[in-house]
């Protein structure tokens, strides 16, 4: 390009590039048709006269992101920069609990972020407990006026109030919109007292919200001690039982299998949950979930099919985008890995 052509080109991508002009109005300024100007730019380009620099937070993985979210059809992914002293020797992933946590800290902060930007006003919000959306709720700065929801009980009735009731409550007081929290444990003793309980005022009232909620954030769970709510709920010999049933996973009282087929469907005769159907009509559920203990149950709970978008680090999209060929898409369609759909009564399918 000689001086003159350089000159041009020059103000050309100035015009496009930082004063946001269109090809066309470029044209009718230089007196050129805007393919000229389309030649202009591409040249621009090739002789590095500009340089185009796309720059996210470093604590983001942009190119991890795009190919977990193509990988696995969903609508969102977000994944954050893994803390090495979070995934340094958590290879055995069902091993015991360590005392470093499951999750990386800071996936609460940016799935709180991401939050806002999903949740539009009039939305009904739904919360499941899970230590990874009680602490982006713990994170929320900013949400449209929206109603809040509880869609589980909580692991212990005696710390509600420190756990997923009060993530409810701050959601609410951020959005200022109503709050439906639930006072009552995520699991009981049997079938009849979670159904006895479900037909209690309040608890009837949150429920009634399941159907409503626009936007849903949840939890996953390795099925291992530290790692699962419900696993540590559970004695051993039904923790014995729902693991010779193939147990890789647990969301939201829910349990999955390595391929993300639900098992134990009747652990959720006797929970306080939302539905796994009313999951699926959900039309956004974002799953915050990260560390290598984790890995194997965020890849069964994708290919369920319930969850839309996910907020994880780099250490578990490594491990979910490991797999060649043509990869499963679950979240386009939300379909049921096996097929099945068995509402349970009045509580949990």
């Amino acid at each position: 390009m000689g001086p003159a052509e350089l000159v041009q080109a020059a103000a050309m991508a100035r015009r496009f590039y930082l004063e946001g002009k269109s090809k066309i109005q470029i044209a009718e300024e230089f007196g050129v048709s805007r393919f000229k100007v389309a030649r202009v730019l591409e040249t621009a380009l090739d002789r590095d006269l500009v340089r185009i620099e796309i720059r996210v937070p470093a604590e983001l993985d942009a190119e991890r992101s795009d190919a977990l979210r193509a990988r696995y059809g969903l609508r969102h992914a977000v994944v954050v920069e893994s803390a090495p002293a979070l995934t340094d020797g958590l290879d055995d992933a069902a091993g015991p609990a360590t005392t470093a946590p499951t999750d990386p800290e800071n996936l609460g902060e940016v799935a709180a972020d991401l939050l806002g930007e999903l949740v539009d006003e009039g939305d009904v919000l739904g919360l499941a407990w899970g230590r990874s959306t009680i602490n982006m709720a713990a994170a929320l700065h900013r949400l449209p006026p929206c109603t809040v929801v509880q869609l589980t009980g909580v692991y212990d009735a005696g710390t509600a109030e420190r756990g997923s009731v009060e993530a409810v409550r701050r959601a609410a007081a951020v959005s200022g919109g109503e709050a439906h929290p639930i006072y009552a444990p995520m699991l009981l003793p049997d079938s009849a007292t979670a159904a006895a309980l479900r037909r209690q005022p309040g608890i009837a009232r949150a429920f009634e919200y399941f159907d409503k909620v626009t936007v849903a954030a949840v939890s996953i769970g390795s099925w291992a001690p530290g790692i699962s709510t419900v696993y540590d709920m559970l004695s051993d010999e039904e923790r014995a039982q729902y693991a010779s049933l193939g147990a890789a996973a647990e969301m939201s009282a829910h349990l999955f299998d390595a391929e993300g087929r639900r098992i134990g469907r009747d652990l959720g005769e006797r929970c306080i949950t939302v539905e796994a159907d009313r999951l699926r009509r959900i039309p956004e559920v974002v799953a915050i979930a990260g560390g290598l203990r984790k890995a194997e149950a965020i890849g069964a709970v994708l290919r369920s099919g319930l969850v839309t978008s996910l907020v994880t680090d780099t250490a578990v999209a490594d491990y979910l985008l490991l797999e060649t060929g043509p990869g499963p898409r679950p979240a386009l369609d939300r379909a049921d890995p096996d097929g099945v759909s068995q509402p349970g009564p009045g509580g949990a399918s």
